[in-house]
C-alpha cells in the first residue's frame, strides 16, 4: 500500500487594513474622475448645440434687418422721398494723435475712453453723453459707425479679453463664458451680437475687450491729420466712412 501524502496548507494572507482603504479611496476617487468627465462632456456638447442655435438665430436676424432695410428704402424712392436710416447705437473710436499738448480734459477723457495709444480703437454706445465727450477730444480721434462685417472682423482677427488685468486671446469660447457667462454671452458670436446690437450688456462686453491695437491705414494717415475729415483731414466722425478705414488698419 503506497504511503499517503501531506499536502501543506498555504495559510491566508491577510491584506492590511489600511492599504484596502486606500485602494478603496483611490477607486472611488477614479470613479469620481470618469463621472465629472462624462458629466463635462455631456455639458460642452449640450452647450455647442446652444451656441450654435443662437448663432443661427444672429444670422436671421441680420439677414431680416438687412431686407428691412432695402424694402425701406425702395418704399421711400417708390414715394419719392429719401430714406433715413436708424441712429447709430455704436461707434467705433480711433486715436490718431498723441499726447503732445493736450489740455488736462482731453486726456482725461482718452483715459476714461481707454485710448491710451495711437492706433488704438474701442467701442463705445453712442449716446449724448458719449458724443458730447468725442467732441472735447475730436482732434485726437475719428469715429464712426461700424457695420456688422466690421464688428465681427475686429473681435475673430484683433480681438482680446481681458482676465485679471491682462491681455488674453480669445481663442476659445471658455474664455468668454468665464468673464461674461454671468451676462449669458458665452461665445464670440454672442459677444459680436452684444456689441453690434448695443445690447443690455453692452457696457460689461465692451469693457472686456482690451482696446484694439491697430496699424497704420493702407497708406498712412494723410498729411492733413490736424484737419477734420469732412474738410479733406483724418479726425472727427466719418459715420459709416469708418469702416472702410478698419478694413485698411486690420
Amino acid at each position: 500500500m503506497a504511503p499517503s501524502t501531506t499536502v501543506p496548507s498555504t495559510s491566508h494572507v491577510e491584506v492590511p487594513e489600511t492599504l484596502l482603504k486606500k485602494r478603496k479611496q483611490t477607486e472611488k476617487a477614479r470613479e469620481e474622475r470618469l463621472a465629472k468627465a462624462a458629466e463635462a462632456r455631456k455639458n460642452a456638447k449640450a452647450k455647442r448645440k446652444v451656441i450654435f442655435k443662437r448663432a443661427e438665430q444672429y444670422a436671421n436676424e441680420y439677414l431680416n434687418k438687412e431686407k428691412e432695410q432695402i424694402r425701406l428704402k425702395r418704399a421711400a424712392r417708390t414715394a419719392g422721398d429719401f430714406y433715413v436710416p436708424a441712429e447709430a447705437k455704436v461707434y467705433f473710436v480711433v486715436r490718431i494723435r498723441g499726447i503732445n499738448e493736450i489740455a488736462p480734459k482731453p486726456r482725461k477723457i482718452l483715459q476714461l475712453l481707454r485710448l491710451l495709444q495711437i492706433n488704438n480703437g474701442v467701442f463705445v454706445k453712442a449716446t449724448k453723453a458719449t458724443l458730447q465727450m468725442l467732441r472735447l477730444v475730436e482732434p485726437y480721434v475719428t469715429f464712426g459707425e461700424p457695420n456688422l462685417k466690421s464688428v465681427r472682423e475686429l473681435i475673430y482677427k484683433r480681438g482680446y479679453g481681458k482676465v485679471d488685468r491682462q491681455r488674453v486671446p480669445l481663442s476659445d469660447n471658455a474664455v468668454i463664458e468665464a468673464a461674461l457667462g454671468k451676462y449669458d454671452i458665452l461665445s464670440v458670436e454672442d459677444l459680436v451680437h452684444e456689441i453690434h446690437t448695443a445690447g443690455p450688456n453692452f457696457k460689461q462686453a465692451s469693457n472686456f475687450l482690451w482696446p484694439f491695437k491697430l496699424s497704420n491705414p493702407t497708406g498712412g494717415w494723410r498729411a492733413r491729420k490736424f484737419k477734420h475729415y469732412v474738410e479733406g483731414g483724418d479726425h472727427g466722425n466719418r459715420e459709416e466712412g469708418i469702416n472702410k478705414l478698419i478694413r485698411e488698419m486690420n
